[in-house]
């Protein structure tokens, strides 16, 4: 009975986004309400579980996903985003320009969202081709690969953060494995894959609006532009591999484990990005903090999604239910991995949104850990993995890419929903394999 009042409040959660376009904070905490009457909770005892499950995940999430748009929006607003690009375009040459464009993607997409990375990216492709006379999609498609696989595989990004918070996994240890994943994955989703598209080669759109290009003069320098975006995450590898080589009680690893930490280390990139970016390309304080301060609106809608779905699995923590799944789950062969893999992946159809389906999918296999002793970084993956499978016409990221690259929506479905599957598909192999070698 337990997991038919779930399967009724996933149900119903889907009606309240796809057919009543309800906002997905409001669905998230109305269903997590009803579920948790539904599985005899006291009304009260629902609301005190709600306001804790929303405290719980941003309690530890709103300064990595704050700080995070920060560094992007920093990073975007200086030029560094661009000379970080145009630079490593000028040294592969033309012959190797997906090269470079997977490696700015990857880049640029550690420091900001998928959509910010993308509209960021994009006058670039399309300046590189004109100038080169390459096939829009040939150019474009391997730059996206990399955006989106960033977005679902590697922390600070807020969904894979937010489900390591959830599965309490270690953020370090879950950015290593995910740079493992992401190499081949992008490999394949992006150069590979955008040479069997030449049927759907289109013109870039005319009149679409492009932000801000760069003059040189006006672009910080490659060197303070890449510290600034890589930053977080060199100071997060090293934590990771100073807590696998070095004891516990060694001051060298307690000292990379603080300045590791997600949030620190973001603060520190914001802190260098700020003079080296900022003031030293000639802005004054307030117009820099202008700039940190209009990120936050970017992201105030994402952390309540995110939120919303803390607070339904920690009704459903409250409620009984993961003991219920994890008794179910007790000698059961069934990969926890797959079965997170799968549960995103149905999620992420049918809701369309991967943070969403991501964080629901956590609340729901959360049991798993203990139960059968899953590795949480993994898990984190296997998620990541499943919530971005499949993206169709209920996908903001569809409607994006179909824009930009001047597609129909059937070539939209063949093109990004192919692509996105790619990664999905990748992924969880990728994780299985690990998993083997691993354990």
């Amino acid at each position: 009975m337990p997991l038919v009042i779930i399967a009724i409040g996933v149900a119903l959660l889907l009606i309240l986004m796809i057919g009543f376009k309800i906002n997905g904070f409001i669905a998230l905490i109305l269903v997590a309400a009803l579920v948790g009457v539904g599985e005899g909770m006291a009304p009260l005892k629902v609301m005190s579980s709600i306001q804790s499950g929303i405290g719980g995940t941003l309690g530890g999430l709103s300064m990595i996903l704050g700080f995070g748009a920060m560094l992007g929006r920093l990073i975007s607003d200086t030029g560094a985003a661009q000379r970080i690009a145009t630079t490593l375009i000028h040294h592969f040459g033309k012959s190797r320009i997906q090269w470079a464009l997977v490696i700015t993607g990857l880049i640029v997409g550690l420091a900001m969202f998928y959509e910010v990375g993308f509209v960021l990216l994009l006058p670039l492709v399309f300046t590189i081709v004109a100038a080169a006379q390459l096939p829009l999609l040939y150019v474009g498609v391997p730059m996206v690969a990399a955006l989106s696989v960033t977005h679902c595989f590697l922390p600070p990004h807020p969904g894979p953060t937010a489900i390591a918070t959830i599965f309490n996994a270690n953020l370090g240890v879950t950015l290593l494995y995910g740079m493992i994943i992401t190499i081949p994955t992008v490999i394949i989703a992006g150069p590979v894959f955008s040479r069997c598209l030449k049927k759907y080669e289109k013109e870039p759109p005319k009149g679409l609006f492009n932000p801000k290009i760069f003059t040189e003069e006006e672009m910080p320098g490659f060197g303070v532009s890449l510290l600034a975006a890589i930053i977080p995450v060199i100071l997060m590898a090293a934590a990771a591999i100073c807590e696998m080589l070095l004891p516990k009680e060694n001051a060298v690893r307690q000292c990379f484990e603080f300045i590791g930490h997600p949030a620190v280390a973001l603060f520190i990139a914001i802190v260098l990005a700020v003079f080296t970016l900022g003031l030293r390309g000639g802005r004054n304080m307030a117009s820099v903090m202008d700039i940190v301060s209009d990120s936050i609106g970017a992201i105030a809608m994402i952390l309540f999604i995110i939120a919303g779905g803390g607070a339904f699995k920690q009704v459903l923590v409250d409620s009984g239910v993961g003991q219920y799944i994890a008794e179910l789950m007790k000698g059961s062969s069934l990969s926890p991995l797959l079965m997170c893999w799968t549960v995103a992946a149905l999620l992420r159809i049918a809701l369309g949104s991967a943070t969403v389906a991501a964080i629901t999918t956590a609340g729901i296999v959360l049991p798993l850990i203990s139960a059968n002793h899953a590795d949480p970084a993994l898990m984190v993956l296997a998620v990541g993995s499943g919530s971005v499978i499949a993206s169709h016409v209920n996908d903001p990221g569809f409607w994006l890419f179909k824009g930009y690259f001047n597609l129909s929506v059937g070539e939209t479905l063949k093109v990004w929903t192919v692509m996105e599957t790619l990664i999905s598909v990748l992924g969880i192999i990728g994780v299985l394999i690990l998993n083997n070698i691993i354990h």
